[in-house]
């Protein structure tokens, strides 16, 4: 664990300059407004190890995939997010001497990210010569007009006077740094200096794949707050520059404004790209500064509105929660059906940026309940729209009907590992799930004659060929696979996915059984879903195998899994964690340590299929051999735990969660924050501490608190429902706003939630 930043409810501040953990601080201050964003990169100039990233929502790069042998079937490439203009940059000169934090005399430092307001602030003062210079660095990505940037930056020498010169520019010579070939995935389309003024088209490159290019422009407009005396301005390679030299005096800050637009062909005409900025500059100037902060402000006031968290008692668990959702709603927040969420955001480049099953698994559940049904109807059409590719996917398998990609842009499969590519298909699982999860809780069924009948057709059609027949067993199974577990590699009968499997057939056939029955069989027909197919989807669900121990009583995560030499986490040495940073792959591969969440997965998302008793023993006997090296397992333990009564577990499960990043569980923070795990935090709250279910269209609660909270309380978009959540040590309290009756169960006792109403229950202990 590893702490750079105070602890507040509602900032991430740092009073250091952590040259040593840069890295790590630049990932924690990242910014975000769904369509751009970047880590935590300074301005001027910073000569020490950083990590410079600027991310487009939407653009990437088929990378070449290296292998050293090829299977039929294997991705042609691996698509990633690409590094992309660095539109920040403003060099900083005092009397000549450029500022470079790493190298100057700091005397003061501070640096604020404002979760409340969207805003990042910097404030430091160097020595230098016996001349001391504050200097204030505030920035934002505004999420009322998303393609535009600010940047307010004032220098105030304090005790002399002098000459300050800016260098705002925009850099398009940029790369990513996990590139294959460390390549330069970027060409200059065009490029203009002008006074206070400066702009640069760049264009990917062409690729071998047949997949597009991406043309982004980015157009800069400066203003000064103080006496300039010399102004000029600069063409290079993939660079333009503004040099503004002031005359400053003593105690009185000089501040310069950069204005910065933002604009792809993914929204407009390649000729469009330049006007469409300078549209944006425009009305920037027009409104200034305050006004675009205000509105800028106002919008982030309004998302947390509908969806903060409140945590009384303990700070650190407040932070956490609203760090979370402050990332998550930076990264996506449904304006835009042909984005998803990648496990970076705007953060990092680790995983290529591309969309995986988190999105389905772990992010749905959070905007269904803190957004307009839009949102996750959004999220949901991103894969319907992808299913021709999915078809491809299978097809590459030598397999009937869909295989979502586990990473894409697309919905080509572009993950460059084996064992991902072919063998963990459980991510058709959470895909079909959420369309169920969907439905079940906005009751959208339009959605399953629309969309939903389409992706759950496709994906049923894989598994019914996936799976073999064992005459002996009289039973359906699926070898070489790979769970959830990624700690172990083609594996047969993992009890996860095939119960996954089993289960969107059954989900399937009831979906086609209420088609029939609702006026849309023509919808049935037209799929080709015969009588002997579904006869077929049937009786893979009625002999579909599940490995079971009838000593242990628990459902075994694969064939062979009891047979390794079964320890627990608290065996091992602390030098050997975390494991996949200390031990070799095979080593890994051979124990018996689990990475996430395999069987409990299952448990979790079909939590009413199973009893308590059930759900026990199965996470008393997994639960110690959980290393939580992946960043979405501990949240379903949470979550597992708080059901069971196991408040100890749930707590620690919980802030495992919520400060992943805060405090740097997995040492591996410095590469971008853990999105799509972010979602946990809610979820361990929501449906861990509140133990808010949705099974079968009803809505209820079991509501338990831990005893290191006075309180906590959250807000619900539930169909036409809008209300409030209110835990305290002695009552769980509802609130509606608006809306009409609505019948809940607390504790399984049904009570009405009146229109603009409260209805409190005793809290159980």
């Amino acid at each position: 664990m590893k702490r750079l930043f105070q602890v507040n409810e509602w900032k991430i501040v740092e009073t250091e300059l952590h040259t040593e953990e840069f890295r790590l601080a630049e990932s924690m201050t990242s910014l975000g407004n769904g369509r751009m964003g970047m880590r935590g990169n300074f301005e001027e100039l910073y000569s020490g190890d950083f990590h410079r990233g600027s991310y487009i929502a939407g653009v990437w790069f088929p990378d070449k995939t290296r292998v050293g042998w090829w299977k039929n079937g294997y991705p042609d490439y691996f698509g990633k997010v690409i590094n992309s203009v660095n539109y920040i940059g403003i060099r900083v000169f005092l009397d000549g001497e450029e500022i470079d934090l790493y190298t100057a005399n700091v005397t003061a430092y501070y640096r604020e990210l404002d979760m409340q307001h969207g805003v990042l602030t910097r404030r430091f003062t160097i020595e230098h010569g016996g001349r001391e210079t504050d200097v204030e660095a505030v920035r934002f990505l505004s999420v009322a007009d998303p393609e535009l940037a600010v940047i307010k930056y004032t220098v105030t020498p304090k005790n002399y006077s002098g000459k300050i010169k800016f260098v705002p520019y925009l850099d398009g010579d940029v790369r990513n740094e996990d590139s294959n070939y460390d390549e330069d995935f970027w060409t200059e389309v065009s490029k203009e200096a002008g006074e206070y003024s400066g702009s640069i088209v760049m264009r990917t490159k062409e690729n071998p794949f047949g997949t597009p290019t991406f043309e982004v422009a980015a157009a800069m407009k400066i203003a000064v707050d103080g006496k300039v005396v010399d102004l000029e301005v600069n063409n290079e390679h993939e660079y333009v520059e503004n040099v503004i030299d002031v005359k400053a005096e003593s105690g009185s800050p000089v501040t310069l404004y950069k204005y910065v637009a933002v604009t792809t062909d993914r929204d407009y005409a390649r000729n469009e790209l330049l006007d469409k900025a300078a549209e944006v500059l425009a009305r920037s100037e027009e409104k200034g500064y305050e006004a675009l902060l205000a509105e800028h402000r106002q919008g982030w006031l309004s998302r947390w509105e509908i969806a903060d968290v409140e945590v009384k008692g303990d700070a650190e668990a407040q932070q956490g929660i609203r760090f979370n959702l402050f990332q998550l709603f930076s990264t996506y927040y449904g304006e835009d059906a042909r984005l998803n969420i990648g496990p970076k955001g705007f953060t990092g480049e680790k995983y290529g940026g591309a969309t995986y099953w988190d999105t389905e698994a772990y992010a749905l559940p959070l905007y269904l309940g803190t957004a307009n049904p839009e949102v996750a109807r959004n999220l949901l059409i991103y894969r319907h729209t992808q299913l021709p590719e999915a078809h491809i996917n299978a097809g590459k398998q030598g397999l009937k009907g869909a295989l979502y990609p586990m990473v894409t842009f697309t919905g080509i499969e572009c993950h460059n590992e084996w064992e991902i590519t072919f063998e963990e298909i459980h991510r058709n699982g959470a895909i079909a799930y959420a369309v169920y999860n969907y439905v079940n809780y906005t009751g959208d069924k339009a959605y399953l004659h629309e969309y939903g009948i389409d992706v759950l057709t496709g994906i049923s059609r894989f598994w019914a060929d996936r799976v073999h027949y064992n005459k002996k067993k009289d039973q359906y199974m699926m070898h070489g696979v790979t769970g959830p577990n990624e700690y172990e590699n083609n594996v047969n009968n993992n009890w996860y996915t095939n119960t996954m499997a089993a289960w969107t057939l059954e989900y399937t056939l009831q979906t086609v059984e209420h088609l029939k029955a609702n006026g849309h069989s023509d919808r049935v027909a037209g799929l080709h879903i015969t009588e002997e197919e579904l006869a077929k989807w049937r009786e893979i669900v009625e002999k579909m195998y599940y490995p079971y121990d009838e000593e242990l009583r628990v459902f075994v995560q694969h064939d062979t899994f009891l047979d390794k030499d079964l320890r627990t986490v608290d065996t091992l040495a602390p030098e050997d964690r975390p494991l996949n940073q200390k031990w070799s792959w095979d080593k890994i591969l051979r124990s018996c340590f689990i990475k996430q969440a395999d069987v409990l997965q299952g448990m979790y998302f079909l939590n009413d299929r199973f009893t308590t008793e059930e759900k026990r023993r199965n996470f008393e006997f997994y639960e110690p051999m959980t290393v939580h090296e992946s960043s979405l397992s501990p949240s379903v333990h949470a979550i597992l735990a708080a059901e069971l009564g196991m408040e100890e577990k749930a707590y620690e499960m919980y802030n495992r969660t919520a400060r992943l990043d805060l405090d740097n569980y997995n040492n591996d923070t410095e590469d971008g924050l853990h999105i799509t795990s972010m979602t946990g935090a809610w979820l361990g709250i929501v449906q861990g501490f509140a133990g808010m279910r949705t099974a079968n269209e009803s809505l209820s609660f079991s509501p338990f608190i831990p005893s290191a909270w006075d309180s906590f309380s959250f807000k619900i978009v539930y169909r036409n429902h809008n209300f409030k959540v209110d835990v305290t040590q002695e009552a769980v309290a509802l609130t509606q706003f608006g809306g009409s009756d609505l019948q809940v169960k607390v504790y399984e006792e049904t009570v009405t939630l009146p229109e603009n109403g409260t209805v409190s229950v005793a809290l159980r202990k």
